[in-house]
C-alpha cells in the first residue's frame, strides 16, 4: 500500500496516535525515510509525506528505516546508523538554526537521547558538531571569498557577527579578519 492514498482512518490513527491500529499497518515519513507505529508520539507529518506499509519487511525494503522513538516491531537502528542519518542531515541544513528539539522530532527520539547518543558515538555534542561544521565553512569562505567577515558568519550558519568573531576566536586564538589577512599573506 505504499505510496498510495492514505484511507482516513488510517490517518486518524496517525493523528491521534491511535495504539489500537499498531498490529494494522504502520506508517513511513517520506521526507525522513524513517517508519513508525500509528501510536508513535513523534510530530505529525504532512499528509503528502506518508506511506503505508504492511509490516517492517516492506518498509525496510522501500529503503525506510526504523524510529528510534517507537521501535515498530521491535527493531532497532543501530546507534551510529542514526547518528550518521543525523549528522547528514545538519551537513546539509547547517545554514539553518537548528535546535536539539527538532532534531528529536525530525530524528524521532527524544532531545535527551539524541544529545547523548551524539555524544557518545561522534566524541561531540550536537551543538559542537553544528559550530564546528560551520567554523569550517567559514574557513573556506576566508581563504577563499572576498565576503565582508559578516556575510562569511551569515553565509556559514551564524546567527549573528559578534557570535561569530567570538567562537572563531575562541576556536582558532584569532579573530576571522587577521586569519584572513594572515592567509592571504602565505600565499603571496
Amino acid at each position: 500500500m505504499a505510496y498510495e492514498e492514505i484511507p482516513k482512518e488510517y490517518w486518524t490513527a496517525i493523528k491521534d496516535c491511535d495504539k489500537s491500529y499498531d498490529d494494522l499497518f504502520l506508517y513511513g515519513v517520506k521526507t525522513t525515510g524513517i517508519f513508525c507505529r500509528p501510536s508513535c508520539r513523534s510530530r505529525v507529518p504532512n499528509i503528502g509525506n506518508v506511506a503505508i506499509f504492511k509490516d517492517a519487511d516492506q518498509a525496510l525494503a522501500e529503503n525506510f528505516r526504523p524510529c528510534k522513538r517507537c521501535k515498530p516491531e521491535g527493531i532497532s537502528l543501530p546507534a551510529e546508523e542514526w547518528i550518521r542519518q543525523i549528522t547528514g542531515w545538519i551537513d546539509q541544513h547547517y545554514k539553518d538554526s537548528i535546535t536539539l528539539h527538532q532534531l528529536g522530532d525530525l530524528f524521532h527520539g527524544s532531545p535527551y537521547h539524541l544529545q547523548r547518543v551524539f555524544k557518545r558515538v561522534t566524541g561531540k555534542s550536537p551543538t559542537e558538531y553544528i559550530q564546528d561544521l560551520r567554523l569550517e565553512k567559514a574557513v573556506h569562505l576566508l581563504k577563499d571569498g572576498e565576503q565582508s567577515i559578516a556575510d562569511v558568519g551569515a553565509s556559514a550558519g551564524f546567527p549573528s557577527t559578534p557570535y561569530f568573531i567570538s567562537l572563531f576566536k575562541k576556536k582558532f586564538g584569532t579573530t576571522p579578519a587577521a586569519y584572513r589577512n594572515k592567509t592571504r599573506e602565505e600565499k603571496e
